[in-house]
C-alpha cells in the first residue's frame, strides 16, 4: 500500500510540476495580490516588481494551485513562517519535511530596497554559491525588534557591513531578521494578516527529527490572485 501511495504522490507531483509550467503569467496578474487562506486565517501579499523572476514564478505557482493544502512544515517564534514543500501536502505526522519543490532554482534577485522587515515574504534556499532560491519553498518574516546595540552585533559578526540607518528604525520599531539580509531574496510583503503570521509563528512545534514543524498541521487551504486594494 504504502508503495501505490509513494507512486501516485510522485505522479501527482510530476503533474503539478508540468501543470505549473504550462501557466501563462498575464500582465495583468502582475498587478494583482494573492491571498493566502490558512486554517489560521488569511494573509494578503503584495509581490514586488523589483523582483520580476520571483515574482512570475510565485504568480505562475499560485494560478496553477501548487500551493493549495501543503503545509506550514517549518515555524520558529520571533523568527519566521515557511511553506512551499509539496510533499507536506499528505506528510504522516511525525515526517521531516523540507526537501521538496519543483526542479529548478530561480537567480537571486537582491534589492537594497528589499531587507527583511517583519511581514515580508522570502524565497527559502539551500547552501549554494549563489544563493540561487528554491522553486517553491518561501517564507514570511515574523523576526523581534532590535535594539541599536542589537544591530551593531549583527553588523559586526553576522553581515560585516553596515545597515542604513532608515533601515536600522525599521527593525527598532517594527522588528524583523537583519541577519538574512542580501542572503535571501525578498520578493514581497503582507500588507494584510500579519496577525494571523504571529498566530501561527506561535504554536507548539516538534523537537524530533521534524523539528519546528508545528505539533497540529498548520496548513494553506487555499491560494489564489485577487484584486489589489489600499490597506
Amino acid at each position: 500500500m504504502k508503495k501505490w501511495i509513494a507512486l501516485l504522490l510522485g505522479c501527482f507531483l510530476v503533474f503539478s510540476v508540468d501543470a505549473q509550467q504550462n501557466v501563462k503569467v498575464r500582465k495583468k496578474d502582475r498587478k494583482r495580490d494573492v491571498l493566502i487562506q490558512t486554517n489560521y486565517g488569511d494573509i494578503i501579499i503584495r509581490l514586488s516588481d523589483s523582483t520580476p523572476l520571483h515574482r512570475d514564478n510565485f504568480l505562475r505557482l499560485v494560478k496553477s494551485h501548487y500551493y493549495d493544502s501543503v503545509l506550514f512544515h517549518r515555524v520558529i517564534n520571533h523568527f519566521m513562517i515557511q511553506a512551499g514543500d509539496p510533499l507536506s501536502k499528505h506528510a504522516e505526522a511525525g515526517a521531516p519535511l523540507g526537501n521538496g519543490g519543483p526542479d529548478y532554482t530561480i537567480p537571486a534577485e537582491f534589492r537594497q530596497t528589499l531587507f527583511h522587515k517583519k511581514g515580508v515574504i522570502a524565497a527559502a534556499r539551500d547552501n549554494n554559491p549563489q544563493k540561487a532560491s528554491s522553486g517553491s519553498q518561501f517564507y514570511i518574516v515574523q523576526g523581534k525588534i532590535f535594539t541599536d546595540t542589537g544591530l551593531d552585533s549583527v553588523e559586526t559578526y553576522r553581515l560585516k557591513r553596515k545597515i542604513p540607518p532608515a533601515e536600522r528604525e525599521v527593525y527598532k520599531t517594527i522588528g524583523g531578521t537583519p541577519h538574512l539580509d542580501q542572503n535571501y531574496t525578498v520578493f514581497g510583503e503582507a500588507v494584510k494578516g500579519i496577525e494571523v503570521v504571529d498566530s501561527i509563528a506561535e504554536v507548539a512545534t516538534s523537537k524530533g527529527k521534524d523539528r519546528d514543524r508545528p505539533l497540529q498541521d498548520v496548513r494553506i487551504l487555499k491560494t489564489k490572485l485577487i484584486k489589489r486594494k489600499k490597506y
